[in-house]
């Protein structure tokens, strides 16, 4: 089995029903010509999920409630994978290029977490105008901003 390096480049901070990422100092410069993209995809590591027993579950019972009974653990979005690392694309609000934050509406990451790295959306590349998904999630909403909407809380097993 090979194994890879990955290190932190910064973390999540929920701080006063605010969230940003605060990047190392070593990573500031690398936020130049950032501006003017109105999202990013943000590769994270889900360290509350990284032990041996989590990287070794393969399969889980029906996570979604329209879901089959039993899903591989690569049809689903949960932090529990071989390899703990999770992809959210985040709406920027702001970015101050002096401290090194990023200010996003939203990321479904707990306060602390690593940030791995950061790529800008750039829809002729991340953007699929009609993608498929199974007939159980086929009534989830069209693009983030429903998302927003959207009740999710109805749609989960747990």
């Amino acid at each position: 089995m090979s194994h890879y390096e990955v290190n932190s480049i910064g973390k999540i901070c929920n701080k006063d029903n605010e969230t940003f990422i605060e990047l190392d100092s070593k990573y500031i410069p690398a936020l130049q010509a950032l501006d003017g993209f109105s999202h990013i995809n943000v590769i994270w590591w889900c360290s509350d999920f990284d032990s041996d027993e989590a990287r070794n579950i393969l399969e889980t019972p029906k996570p979604y409630k329209n879901a089959p009974d039993t899903m591989g653990i690569f049809a689903t979005r949960s932090p529990i994978r071989p390899n703990p690392i999770a992809l959210t694309t985040v709406e920027v609000l702001g970015i101050d290029h002096k401290k090194g934050i990023i200010q996003i509406a939203y990321i479904d990451a707990n306060d602390n977490t690593p940030v791995l790295d950061i790529k800008p959306y750039t829809p002729s590349l991340d953007r699929v105008e009609q993608p498929h998904v199974p007939e159980w999630c086929g009534h989830w909403p069209n693009s983030l901003e429903e998302s927003a909407d959207f009740e999710w809380e109805k749609e989960f097993n747990f």
